[in-house]
């Protein structure tokens, strides 16, 4: 019994999936040489590729840039003393609207700025918020 679980494991997990990873392996080695990538631990390579998971949201609403908006208008505070109340994972589906990933960028919260935008509509009312991912900026009507 031991010896077919152990061939049933080593077939599926590498044999079956050997040839569509040697596929994935040469056009991912094609777009990123693999020279640069032997120069990073794998846990750094884990950041890079994918971010972080760690976050502070409190530096997050400190970076953050308004157009159109100043930190003290009323539309700002309550939208930070919404945010501020949700569950980690709605935080991080938020993230996501306003960046494409839930997972920070690899050079850290810190560096990480948010811009909050006052499209101007004339009637924010019938305007629902909108994002930008390339520039992380969220329009939220007034």
């Amino acid at each position: 019994r031991k010896e077919y679980v152990d061939l049933y494991l080593n077939y599926m997990f590498h044999e079956s999936v050997r040839e569509p990873f040697e596929d994935f392996m040469q056009g991912f080695v094609r777009g990123c040489p693999s020279k640069q990538w032997k120069m990073f631990l794998p846990e750094e390579l884990q950041v890079v590729l994918q971010g972080h998971n760690k976050y502070d949201w409190h530096l997050l609403e400190k970076n953050t840039r308004y157009w159109y908006y100043s930190h003290l208008d009323q539309t700002i505070r309550d939208f930070w003393a919404v945010f501020h109340k949700l569950r980690e994972k709605k935080k991080k589906n938020f993230l996501a609207f306003v960046s494409g990933s839930d997972h920070v960028p690899g050079y850290g919260m810190g560096c990480f700025q948010l811009q909050i935008v006052d499209p101007k509509e004339t009637n924010p009312d019938e305007v629902y918020p909108s994002a930008n991912t390339c520039n992380y900026s969220l329009n939220l009507p007034r």
